[in-house]
């Protein structure tokens, strides 16, 4: 399995309201970073502060100016669903992960050991 490339996949996929945060992960945004809070209304995230509407790609989602690589502008702030994403081997095919080789697909759970090694810091 290969490292992340930053390919933004799964941040694009899992926008527009696909992504949830725990009552904790908001009142720490409250508090910490209202910033992020103000995206955050009736406890859905990543609606637009002006029109309440959900906004059609994650915000703090940043293309770099020097590659094909997305940033995350809150990665050490990001919701639990970011930071535990990815967390299956079928989630990563169904969403066509670029982290995937052909070794995994023939072999899915020595891959799934790999992606736990992987996501050991994350989770």
């Amino acid at each position: 399995m290969k490292e992340c490339n930053s390919c933004g996949k799964c941040c694009i996929k899992y926008s527009k309201g696909q992504l949830s945060a725990s009552p904790e992960e908001i009142e720490y945004w409250d508090v910490f970073r209202p910033d992020i809070a103000e995206y955050v209304q009736n406890s859905e995230i990543w609606k637009s502060p002006k029109t309440g509407k959900l906004i059609d790609l994650c915000p703090w989602l940043k293309k770099s100016p020097d590659s094909n690589a997305y940033l995350c502008d809150i990665y050490h702030d990001r919701p639990e669903d970011c930071k535990f994403y990815p967390s299956n081997i079928a989630e990563m095919i169904r969403d066509e992960c670029e982290m995937l080789e052909e070794m995994d697909l023939a072999d899915p759970q020595k891959a799934q050991k790999s992606l736990d090694r992987i996501m050991a810091d994350s989770r």
